[in-house]
């Protein structure tokens, strides 16, 4: 592998792998995506080490578990002493760029990134604190069942606002690297990059505009495939339920087909998106010099087992497309092992023919052995400790099996070679004892759950304090403000015109 390639990191919110008609049985248009995982790897088997956003985030750029670095929920802060993939990079000598959502929450609102193009999407402070010891309550910030109850067509959302915002300036960025241009006209810089551009589609609200919706009928929407009762389901699953208020409201099957049809309109606007970051790559003439990477931070169920959204980690919440394209260089293949997005930072690291002395050690593999065609590992280790839960639940997926086990439930083990709707439970069958009893004595190896419980529960309570504080009187935000100096953009009188113009101008005129 070449040392100076670049890395582009596209990054989708809450696409779930089975959507995916190259992963999965799927009615989905998505063109580029596809076009992408036939000229790269792809995994078929690739997974989030949490089920939620901001804790999948931390630990997809740390490379380290959740626990190891109280990356707890959604409003847990992202220790500033925790080094980040883009730090590393940026030691080895790379521009590091995030575009969109990263879901950071503390005063650091860069990890390792020299720019940041964008605010979030999502707020930085602790307010969406959950609390395991209030279970009953649900407050404002949880999930609700409206996304699935006004499910449909819309001309405007938020969530088209913020991404139309980082695709354009992740496609403004690339051309400025193109044009030898930095942060200000003129500014060269001739280091490889590594570019983040993360979107938010097709998380929930279930809504997008007709052009998406159009691409589907509803009899190209196929209902969800497991239907349980409540008394079939696992206590975690009727926990959830209860956090996202499915049993508030009744929700018909129109609603249900709906959602899933702009859930699936949501993934061609993504797709369209993908092929306009992917086009400017030519334009600029950077593609040949690039390694894409596309994966998303977690799944949605989608209805499936009467669950929508994640927090899970059945297939549906936890499983995610993982790609890696790099043509001429990397061949294309699909990988059945199984793999998680702690794998990445070590996976960056060794592309980029880098090896630093880690300062912490990293829960990831390299995945370069997948990529070469030979023998990487298959395994994923998981943990979820947000909202719906009462104790640590963590997951072990290695070869057919998986296992879920948490101190307040009776444990899960699934073979999905012959049961992928995870539809038996084999935990309490005598056939499968000794194996239950190799994967417990593993958990008690691998967590110290009753001192995670711990502390956990003290993470929330201090920061349900520090947050009423700071509600308290004047608001000082840590959302992150992207600088912006007018004096220095497009034409202002201080600049030599024709210089300026032959700068921006791509491709350069003769002589310029």
């Amino acid at each position: 592998m070449a040392t100076k390639q670049n890395f582009l990191l596209i990054m989708a919110d809450q696409l779930t792998a089975g959507a995916l008609p190259f992963l999965g049985t799927s009615p989905v248009k998505a063109p580029n995506l596809g076009r992408l995982a036939a000229q790269g790897v792809s995994f078929r088997s690739a997974y989030c080490n949490s089920p939620l956003c901001a804790p999948s985030r931390f630990s997809m750029l740390s490379g380290q578990l959740p626990s190891r670095i109280g990356a707890y929920d959604n409003a847990c802060e992202f220790p500033a002493t925790t080094p980040t993939i883009a730090h590393h990079l940026r030691l080895g000598g790379y521009r590091t760029i995030l575009s969109g959502k990263m879901h950071f929450v503390g005063p650091d609102q860069l990890h390792g990134f020299e720019e940041r193009l964008t605010t979030d999407i999502y707020p930085a402070n602790f307010g969406w604190t959950p609390d395991w010891t209030n279970f009953g309550e649900r407050p404002t910030w949880y999930h609700s069942m409206d996304s699935v109850l006004t499910a449909g067509p819309a001309v405007r959302t938020n969530q088209l606002d913020f991404d139309e915002e980082v695709v354009f300036t992740t496609r403004r960025k690339l051309f400025d690297i193109a044009r030898g241009r930095g942060s200000e006209v003129g500014d060269r810089d001739a280091r490889p990059f590594f570019l983040v551009a993360s979107l938010t589609h097709p998380h929930d609200p279930f809504a997008i505009p007709r052009k998406y919706w159009d691409l589907y009928e509803d009899a190209d929407i196929e209902p969800p495939r497991v239907s349980l009762s409540l008394d079939e389901l696992d206590p975690h699953s009727r926990r959830l339920r209860h956090v996202c208020g499915n049993d508030l409201d009744a929700v018909t099957e129109d609603q249900v087909r709906a959602a899933r049809r702009a859930y699936y309109g949501a993934i061609s606007f993504v797709d369209e998106q993908v092929g306009l970051i992917l086009d400017t790559l030519e334009q600029t003439g950077l593609a040949d010099d690039t390694v894409i990477v596309v994966c998303s931070d977690h799944g949605e169920m989608l209805g499936e087992r009467g669950l929508w959204y994640k927090m899970n980690f059945f297939e549906g919440g936890s499983r995610v497309p993982l790609i890696v394209s790099a043509p001429g260089r990397i061949a294309p293949r699909t990988v059945d092992a199984s793999v998680s997005l702690v794998d990445l930072f070590p996976t960056l690291l060794d592309l980029a023919g880098l090896a630093p002395d880690l300062a912490a050690p990293i829960d990831g593999r390299s995945l370069v052995p997948h990529l070469e065609g030979g023998e990487g590992h298959d395994e994923v280790i998981g943990e979820y400790l947000g909202e719906g839960a009462l104790a640590p639940v963590v997951m072990i997926r290695r070869g057919q099996w998986k296992f879920i086990h948490s101190p307040a439930d009776p444990d899960q083990l699934y073979d999905l070679s012959t049961d992928p709707d995870e539809l038996r439970n084999l935990a309490q069958h005598p056939d499968h004892a000794t194996r239950i009893t190799a994967f417990r004595d593993e958990v008690a190896r691998r967590w110290d759950l009753a001192a995670i419980e711990r502390d956990v529960v003290a993470s929330q309570r201090l920061r349900r304090i520090v947050s009423a504080a700071n509600a308290t009187g004047r608001l000082q935000s840590w959302d992150w403000n992207p600088p912006r100096d007018a004096s220095r953009e497009y034409i202002r009188s201080h600049m030599d015109l024709e210089v300026l113009e032959a700068v921006a101008r791509f491709p350069r005129v003769r002589g310029a």
